[in-house]
């Protein structure tokens, strides 16, 4: 009797942990929680009410291992693999630009084991970060430099991360060039935790993923062709967020919310066109450098990095309000009549008009930034 019941005890303890795991699984796969620590912690009061003993606690491996299941179930095995190749050339691509500083991809990029909204994790070493960002700064990228203070075994250390806005989120976590030869320890498995070179990194992209070096060697000058323009683009969208407007004009609320917003509504409108798009996407960029004159300043911002086509509807996106209100002056709504991108123009106003609605759904700026970089591909023009 004593043996059934401490075998019960043991299934309800199995049970219990199960329960637990999956629970902290979900909340880290929804982005509720980052931590490993939180997730347990927030999981067993959820699934149990009272006090949960330490042992019956899953561990950070098992809480992993159903992350990975939630994500094949989400997200598919074909369109997770086609993410972790495109995750991997991104990180290769990185290891590139920052070979200065030693890089190693870390992490799930490396690990394969990638779900919705896993960053690119990069260790990178040098005796001051801002030599670091001084080297983002050339490329245009926008960044955050974030200190985060820890206490591990009763010692106070303080990690600096700086997390880029790219086509994948980068981060990367700066070591002491004293440190580059050890082996740091994962949370996970209690292992060190594994680490890739650049040359590593390439040759694993060659083997897990069925691509020639000369395959792998054009996508990355790919990349080095088109990164500095969406770069741009990218630096100059994220500061919109910061920017409110007259709610009595724009009740919808900042830039960046507003601008989604009529992408979305050109992205209905002209799915397969570029230039469109991207008049849409950057038309008020110039309200984070210059709100009396957003115009004149936008189109400074991005010369040379847009068409004569996206220039002009960026230009005269104002005039398109005073054709829709009858405020023109005759002559000058004649010459814009007779332009050949008049009616572009007419279009690109009713999508502004419309992108003003509170609370509405938008894609983000990377997945706007993403679909316009592939237009050519997926239409072939």
């Amino acid at each position: 009797m004593l043996g059934l019941r401490r075998q019960t005890s043991f299934m309800s303890s199995m049970k219990l942990r199960r329960q637990i795991a999956w629970e902290a699984a979900r909340l880290m796969y929804s982005r509720d929680v980052s931590e490993y620590y939180q997730a347990k912690q927030k999981a067993a009061r959820r699934i149990h009410k009272g006090w949960v003993k330490p042992a019956d606690l899953p561990s950070n491996a098992e809480i992993r291992e159903q992350v990975q299941v939630l994500a094949r179930l989400h997200e598919g095995s074909d369109h997770q693999r086609h993410r972790l190749l495109e995750m991997r050339l991104r990180a290769a691509w990185w290891l590139r630009q920052l070979k200065e500083f030693h890089p190693r991809l870390i992490g799930s990029v490396l690990g394969g084991a990638i779900r919705q909204g896993s960053d690119v994790d990069v260790h990178v070493f040098a005796s001051n970060p801002h030599r670091i960002t001084m080297k983002l700064d050339e490329f245009g990228v926008y960044y955050e430099l974030q200190r985060k203070r820890v206490k591990k075994d009763g010692e106070q250390r303080i990690f600096t991360h700086i997390h880029v806005r790219d086509e994948f989120p980068i981060e990367l976590t700066v070591y002491h060039p004293s440190l580059l030869g050890f082996r740091f320890q994962s949370s996970i498995t209690n292992k060190p935790i594994e680490r890739a070179s650049l040359s590593q990194l390439e040759r694993l992209i060659v083997l897990e993923h069925n691509i020639d070096p000369e395959q792998q060697a054009a996508r990355l000058e790919e990349m080095d062709s088109c990164s500095d323009r969406f770069a741009v683009f990218l630096s100059l969208l994220v500061p919109l967020e910061n920017v409110q407007q007259n709610l009595r004009y724009h009740p919808e609320g900042d830039v960046l919310f507003h601008s989604l917003q009529v992408y979305g509504h050109a992205k209905e409108q002209m799915p397969y066109d570029e230039e469109f798009l991207l008049a849409a996407l950057l038309h008020d960029i110039g309200k984070a450098i210059d709100p009396d004159d957003h115009v004149s300043a936008g189109l400074e911002s991005i010369e040379g990095f847009v068409s004569t086509r996206t220039s002009w509807l960026i230009a005269n996106h104002m005039e398109a309000h005073k054709i829709h209100d009858r405020t023109i002056g005759a002559r000058r709504r004649k010459r814009l009549v007779a332009h050949q991108w008049y009616e572009d123009l007419v279009v690109l106003g009713e999508c502004d008009r419309a992108g003003r609605v509170p609370g509405a759904e938008v894609e983000s700026i990377e997945e706007a930034l993403d679909y316009i970089e592939q237009i050519d591909e997926m239409f072939g023009s």
